[in-house]
């Protein structure tokens, strides 16, 4: 028998930092053997280009699946899920991978999960069983889990959800947040390395700002993200690094608001994306502000404080360094100032201790065949003590 073909497949910036370290140990693997596919913002020029990052990280590219994102409105979301679909379909009949590895709960995630299932491909999904409370994306990560045949989750709490879904125990595996393996894994940047990077110099002091739209909101969350701007406005002293909205419905008009506040402010520095600097550049800032789910699972790591905005990432697992703030410009100035200073009771980490890739790639080599991982039973049973 040869090796067990994984297909990774990857949209944007959002989950390839975290399945860079799961891709080189699958393709290190004796047993495992790498195809990769990349769709969604990584193919758009307005979002960076990102393919470039992937390639210039030494990865070979099996299939492009180009989704046109040009529009967030819901026909033009709903135009772009359907090309994924039909180019995923085509990519995944040509590659005959044994498996396909997600990570996540994006709409374009959705549409690979559809395509698998069309093809009869087994899915391996990471971080299902979270909360967010404030998008779309949790109808989308539990749409995802029942579509898939293995979960790589990234804590108990989330397991124990899994489950309670109907999924069987045995094909829940808690790995811990594959995120994290960048951190302790990566060599570590030097601060000038950092600033040619960013094009600029750090300041005194600096945030790192990243904020979505909150997708369940009629509004899609721009009256958050005026409140965080006006707090934002007066840190005239302090560099803001600010990282553009993904392709979320919406993400267009919060981008407009970005470079509209950006321009003319010569402490704002606003990136498509960053890549390898990201990193870097939130270990070396003062705190994290905005919305990503990253100030949650990976900023405790580096011991950088959170100031999480709104309602987007409500209901998630959280650790102590991370100060919840409401979408008003008084609270989120009052959350700002009080982890610049360093008020944190502790950064313990709840996702896991920067060994989630071997656990990742032991559950792929462990998993039952194909055919056995196709045939799901509903599990009625209590989920087990974790």
């Amino acid at each position: 028998m040869g090796k067990r073909r994984i297909c990774v497949a990857t949209s944007g910036r959002a989950d390839y930092g975290l399945l860079a370290w799961p891709m080189r140990d699958i393709a290190a693997s004796d047993d495992l053997s790498l195809q990769l596919l990349v769709t969604g913002t990584h193919l758009e020029e307005r979002h960076g280009m990102t393919i470039g990052q992937i390639e210039a990280d030494g990865f070979a590219i099996d299939a492009r699946v180009p989704m046109a994102l040009t529009s967030d409105d819901p026909a033009g979301l709903a135009r772009s899920m359907a090309a994924g679909l039909t180019g995923a379909v085509e990519a995944l009949e040509q590659l005959r991978p044994d498996m396909l590895m997600l990570l996540g709960d994006r709409f374009e995630t959705l549409a690979l999960a559809q395509a698998a299932m069309l093809t009869r491909v087994p899915i391996a999904h990471i971080g299902g069983g979270d909360v967010t409370e404030g998008a779309i994306d949790e109808g989308i990560r539990h749409a995802i889990t029942k579509l898939s045949h293995l979960h790589l989750v990234t804590h108990p709490d989330a397991a124990r959800r899994v489950i309670r879904m109907g999924e069987a125990p045995d094909r829940v595996h808690v790995v811990g947040n594959p995120g994290l393996d960048m951190l302790s894994r990566a060599p570590a940047m030097a601060r000038e390395a950092l600033e040619t990077r960013l094009g600029r110099p750090l300041g005194a002091r600096n945030l790192l700002v990243t904020f979505h739209p909150v997708t369940t909101l009629p509004d899609k969350g721009l009256a958050e993200l005026d409140a965080l701007l006006k707090a934002l406005e007066q840190l005239t002293d302090v560099a803001l690094w600010i990282t553009r909205a993904n392709a979320d419905p919406g993400g267009l008009a919060f981008n407009a608001a970005l470079e509209a506040f950006a321009a003319g402010r010569s402490n704002v520095s606003l990136h498509d994306a960053l890549g390898p600097a990201y990193l870097p550049l939130l270990a070396a800032c003062d705190a994290v502000v905005g919305n990503s789910s990253s100030g949650l699972a990976e900023a405790p790591s580096v011991r950088t404080p959170t100031v999480n905005v709104g309602l987007r990432q409500a209901g998630r697992l959280a650790g102590p360094s991370i100060l919840h703030a409401e979408a008003e410009p008084a609270a989120i100035s009052a959350a700002i100032a009080r982890a610049m200073a360093g008020d944190m009771p502790g950064f313990d980490n709840p996702y896991g201790d920067g060994q989630s890739s071997a656990r990742i790639v032991g559950a792929l080599v462990a998993a039952p065949p194909r055919d056995i991982l196709l045939r799901k039973r509903f599990y009625d049973g209590e989920p087990p003590h974790a």
